[in-house]
């Protein structure tokens, strides 16, 4: 099995994680456990004729008519008989559910293309997309499994999370109830693929090709030999569209696009599949994680969207101090910063099982909350009537000339800070040497990283604020705005909001080595981060080049968060142009294709930001 698979399986599904520790050595041979569920494979028919491979789960022993739980995926089904519950879904199992887990298209035994599109096909038509997919799946579970009750939920992260939403835009019937955890609607303008048209170079060459190179989800060999230090071989790879020119040679069509449609352009907006939903009538249940490294945008904007057409208030939002599906593990920790409870457990054992517990068993209470979030900082959970919540005051927080940053606007006449931005020494998006994206934790927790590996660099700015002489709660959508300009003709800015760990802000003897340097003290700890690109200033759909030296506002969105800046805690804010390889290396010379750009199209470019720069954070009184 490739590391891919093995860790997508283990963070999404957890399909071989047993509850209990492994029995002691004995003397006799153990007696082998009964397996946890029944065990059938067969393959679903879909309206064009096509199959696919689906596995169903029954609990061994159970009596009477259950509901379905299905999970739709291109990273594989479960191969035979589970000895045990799986740790992942322990409390959704108590319930007692029937386990449906399909191949995707494409993927392993299923028939047909994995292509990666989600475009809708029009209403009325007779294609197929995943929206046809899921009803058609739906529909032969009902009318083909054994002592099914006729509800049917759907639930998934990643790309089972958006498997899981994208049938709402065509919900069947028996679909009663839907949770999409870290899902996605737009991959131009945010999660697995970009950054506002900006290309997630390391993570999408890894993750693209695992899904698309072939159908069993092997990992990308890197020419043969994997890298000590990704940062060093994907400088040495040069312009983005070497990559397949070089090693993909077409066989990845997804990044393949990616070369060949670098603005957002139609093949891009045809995908944009949440303008087909309607009216919120399928209870659904969004999580998302605030430090999900891999889809931190797209829960919010299906959860928006759905939200807008929602008379029955079945439209609901869950967020917390996670990395992409760490909710479905014991998670008690934001990297390295501890959070003093078990926040994975508490959302499985309290929020998801009761969900699902109530729509589809009729058990227990509705769900009532419109948003649930465990606030970061003080690790409490919070609900709100709606989402942003009202309350919260837009706060302008500035950039002073000085590196000070405060909440007091600039006076008259101050000036701008100046780097230079050097393609060939690019910004590391963490510390190096860099792993490739799955083999080690780096990946998973990266956002939450100390960034005192940046700080000081000198294409780096940093602002600091003075200790905090009471707690800044920032509840909602936090946004900035850069007042800057560079010599070049196109340029990136990447903008990070850092909550400062006081120097004492806990006490470890040093005994061993590594423990120093291993404190939280002084911890550079990343509460958002974002990439804007300048040639998709004016338009998205056209890109354009920049006026060299014209200094312009800069519009960072940094997500939705709820977060507490603690007493005694220092606000910090960097500012860079290159955030290298998780984004492509921006030339800062303008040319049509910035993938197809000449080694030549690299050059040198100063980067300035000036008076009026500011971090927009909402603000609870």
């Amino acid at each position: 099995m490739t590391t891919m698979r093995m860790l997508k399986l283990a963070a999404l599904a957890a399909l071989a994680l047993p509850l209990t520790a492994a029995p002691a050595r004995q003397t006799m041979p153990a007696a082998q456990p009964e397996a946890a569920f029944t065990y059938q494979e067969v393959m679903v028919p879909m309206r064009d004729g096509a199959r696919l491979q689906t596995v169903i789960m029954r609990p061994r022993g159970a009596t009477g008519k259950l509901p379905i739980l299905l999970q739709r995926t291109p990273y594989g089904v479960p191969g035979g008989p589970l000895k045990t519950v799986p740790a992942s879904y322990q409390y959704l199992a108590a319930d007692g559910y029937i386990f449906v887990f399909q191949n995707m298209r494409g993927q392993f035994k299923s028939d047909g293309d994995f292509t990666m599109s989600m475009k809708l096909q029009p209403p009325g038509s007779k294609g197929v997309d995943e929206a046809s997919d899921a009803w058609d799946t739906v529909d032969w579970l009902v009318k083909n499994v054994p002592e099914n009750n006729g509800r049917v939920g759907m639930w998934g992260v990643s790309y089972p999370g958006y498997a899981s939403a994208v049938s709402l835009a065509r919900p069947h019937p028996a679909l009663k109830a839907v949770s999409p955890q870290a899902a996605w609607n737009d991959w131009w303008q945010n999660d697995d693929l970009h950054r506002w048209g900006a290309a997630r170079l390391s993570y999408a060459t890894d993750w693209l090709f695992s899904l698309q190179n072939n159908d069993q989800g092997e990992d990308f060999d890197y020419g043969g030999k994997a890298p000590v230090d990704t940062y060093d071989w994907f400088l040495k790879l040069g312009p983005v569209a070497n990559l397949d020119t070089r090693y993909f040679k077409g066989s990845v069509p997804q990044f393949t696009a990616m070369i060949e449609h670098p603005d957002y352009d139609a093949f891009w907006k045809d995908q944009h599949w949440t303008d087909r939903l309607g009216s919120t009538t399928v209870p659904t249940l969004h999580v998302a994680g605030f430090w999900d490294q891999e889809d931190p945008r797209g829960t919010w904007k299906i959860y928006e969207k759905m939200e807008a057409a929602d008379p029955k208030g079945l439209n609901m939002i869950v967020a917390g101090p996670w990395a992409h599906g760490t909710w479905h593990t014991t998670n008690d920790r934001v990297g390295y910063v501890p959070i003093g409870r078990d926040a994975g457990t508490e959302f499985m054992r309290d929020i998801e099982a009761p969900f699902f517990a109530y729509w589809l068993h009729g058990k227990g209470q509705q769900p009532k909350f419109e948003a649930k979030m465990l606030q970061s900082g003080s690790w409490q959970w919070k609900s709100y009537a709606k989402w942003p919540p009202a309350g919260a005051t837009p706060t302008d927080l500035y950039l002073h000339a000085d590196g000070s940053l405060s909440f007091n606007a600039p006076g008259a006449g101050e000036g701008c800070r100046d780097y230079v931005s050097d393609p060939a020494n690019p910004v590391p998006f963490r510390e190096r040497p860099m792993s490739r994206t799955y083999p080690s934790q780096e990946w998973r927790w990266w956002e939450a990283a100390d960034q005192r590996f940046a700080d000081h660099r000198p294409d780096v700015l940093s602002y600091v604020s003075e200790p905090l002489d009471a707690d800044l709660t920032v509840t909602g959508e936090i946004a900035a705005t850069l007042m800057a300009s560079t010599s070049g003709t196109d340029s990136d800015f990447v903008v990070k909001l850092i909550d400062v760990l006081p120097d004492d802000f806990e006490s470890r003897p040093a005994r061993a080595l590594g423990d120093y340097p291993a404190t939280l003290n002084g911890y550079q700890w990343p509460i958002a981060m974002e990439v804007r690109r300048g040639r998709y200033l004016r338009s998205f759909e056209k890109a354009t080049p920049l006026t060299p030296d014209q200094v312009v506002a800069w519009d960072v969105p940094l997500r939705d968060h709820d977060h507490v800046f603690r007493k005694g805690h220092r606000i910090m804010v960097q500012i860079q142009s290159s955030w290298f390889p998780v984004i492509d290396r921006n030339p800062q010379k303008f040319v049509p294709n910035i993938y197809k750009a000449d080694p030549a199209d690299f050059v040198k470019a100063t980067q300035r930001v000036c008076a009026g720069s500011m971090i927009r954070l909402p603000v609870m009184r």
